[in-house]
């Protein structure tokens, strides 16, 4: 889930900009120190948009800089338990496919995926069913629950997000498409 969030932190201003302390500065120099990060109480922040104050400069010894704690918002992304979201497939595997939601990838493990068997077909990376035909690719979108987090601050790209797609409107949009279809053949494609 994004969310706008007010946060306070301190940024250090390098000595050949500190003839210039404005908001701006300020806002640049916090967007290089947290953008991308992952906190366990925000999420991932995904962008510093306005800085609100500044506070004093504290001088630090053996460092260069001066430090300011200054008062922001963020936009962060904190995806939570139970969470149904929307994503792309941006990747398909023997074992699964992983699904870009938000700034993180969420595995969807094959047996996640749907009540028939799923195999992985190597040479047009895909999931297929030989039962009917369901077929799950690269770009397809999908809606999915967050049934699984393990979020690791200190290195972001090992952390982790189990999804499911296993339950009533959840799944590829093309095959909730077709069963919206299915239950009720007079209703216009793409109504919801």
């Amino acid at each position: 889930m994004y969310k706008r969030v007010t946060v306070t932190d301190t940024v250090e201003v390098p000595p050949e900009e500190l003839a210039n302390v404005t908001p701006e500065l300020v806002k640049r120099l916090l967007q290089d120190k947290l953008e991308g990060l992952v906190d366990e109480d925000l999420g991932s922040v995904v962008s510093v948009t306005e800085v609100h104050d500044i506070g004093d400069g504290r001088v630090l010894p053996n460092r260069p800089g001066v430090y300011y704690t200054a008062e922001f918002d963020a936009v962060t992304f904190d995806p939570q338990m139970q969470e149904v979201v929307d994503g792309n497939v941006v990747e398909v595997v023997e074992f699964g496919a992983f699904v870009g939601i938000g700034p993180v990838d969420g595995l969807l493990h094959v047996s996640q995926i749907s009540d028939e068997y799923l195999a992985y077909d190597a040479e047009n990376r895909q999931l297929a069913s030989n039962e009917s035909n369901q077929v799950l690719a690269e770009g397809d979108a999908v809606r999915a629950r967050i049934v699984t987090k393990s979020i690791d601050e200190r290195n972001p790209r090992d952390s982790k997000i189990g999804l499911t797609a296993k339950q009533p409107g959840l799944g590829k949009h093309g095959w909730l498409e077709e069963a919206r279809q299915t239950e009720d053949p007079d209703a216009p494609a793409g109504e919801q």
